[in-house]
């Protein structure tokens, strides 16, 4: 499946992880106090279900086999990258992101979750916390989208 982006937005995924007592997975941004949801964008050559599971597994170490995917949003969420951060962000050729949203259940909670898959690693910690507190870490020009997301995915837990 594929997704048409608004202009200026990059094409971008993002995964809600929940575990079975539905914490989810928040990860911190290297070198900073930024925590996001794993997300990233999707390549030219592959449709949004191959981006999440290539991200899932860049980022956070998650494959195919380890999770259940329990949804996906509707349509695409987007938010824009404050003019400030532009030059900083995504080497400024965007003017924010377009994402389609996915859940999806880990299978065995004792899964050692890596950031280290990948050769410069995004995050440097993670952890498991209720479902609506990442609202309250997220940097705030992604709130919005965070809060439509959630909404939105709560009724496929």
């Amino acid at each position: 499946m594929n997704i048409e982006i608004k202009e200026g937005y990059r094409p971008n995924v993002a995964m809600v992880v929940v575990n079975s007592k539905n914490k989810v997975l928040i990860c911190r941004r290297r070198n900073t106090q930024t925590w996001q949801f794993p997300q990233g964008g999707i390549d030219s050559d592959e449709d949004v279900t191959e981006a999440m599971y290539r991200e899932l597994f860049e980022e956070v170490g998650l494959s195919k086999k380890d999770i259940d995917v329990l949804g996906e949003s509707k349509g695409t969420i987007t938010y824009d990258i404050p003019l400030t951060l532009r030059s900083m962000v995504l080497g400024g050729k965007f003017k924010g992101q377009e994402q389609k949203w996915f859940l999806a259940r880990i299978k065995n909670d004792d899964f050692k979750i890596n950031l280290e898959n990948e050769a410069f690693p995004e995050f440097e910690e993670y952890e498991w916390v209720s479902y609506w507190r990442p609202l309250d870490r997220i940097i705030d020009f992604k709130k919005e989208a965070y809060r439509l997301a959630l909404t939105e995915l709560r009724y496929m837990l």
